[in-house]
């Protein structure tokens, strides 16, 4: 006997999907280029044969270097070490790379940023070189951000 089975729902994203992030993202790199006066894109780095990094966005001369993170609203536990992780990262770009660069932690929310402004964190990105840039996004982009968070919240 075959038993009648009912159509999968169609969601619009999977519940993961950070499409709306990352397209933020390429917004918030966009408008820190134009703030910075500087065209910014994807790089890849390599060092070596078995060392590549993957960099949301750098200047064509590497001196300046951007991790962005879309997240609006307050940071939880874990996604405070992925943004720490982000400025390891560049740190990590930075010496090996070698004479001055522009580290920058890219963010588009105050409430989040705010996470970094203080204790060790704060203390190990100032010593790292790694700065905290706030840009504006659009409030219609915010919304889809904070969406797409609620929805990815489990």
């Amino acid at each position: 006997m075959t038993e009648e089975v009912e159509p999968a729902e169609r969601l619009e994203s999977p519940p993961g999907d950070s499409r709306e992030q990352q397209e933020a993202e390429r917004e918030m790199v966009a408008a820190l280029a134009s703030q910075l006066g500087v065209a910014l894109a994807p790089r890849r780095v390599e060092f070596g044969s078995d060392v590549r990094v993957e960099l949301d966005a750098a200047s064509d001369d590497l001196s300046v270097l951007v991790e962005a993170w879309a997240h609006q609203g307050p940071v939880k536990g874990a996604q405070r070490y992925k943004v720490l992780t982000d400025a390891f990262k560049l740190a990590f770009v930075g010496r090996e790379l070698g004479g001055t660069r522009r580290l920058i932690l890219l963010l588009s929310d105050d409430q989040a940023a705010q996470k970094f402004a203080g204790g060790w964190a704060a203390a190990a990105l100032r010593q790292s070189g790694v700065e905290i840039v706030v840009v504006d996004l659009d409030q219609e982009t915010r919304q889809r951000v904070r969406a797409a968070q609620a929805r990815q919240y489990r």
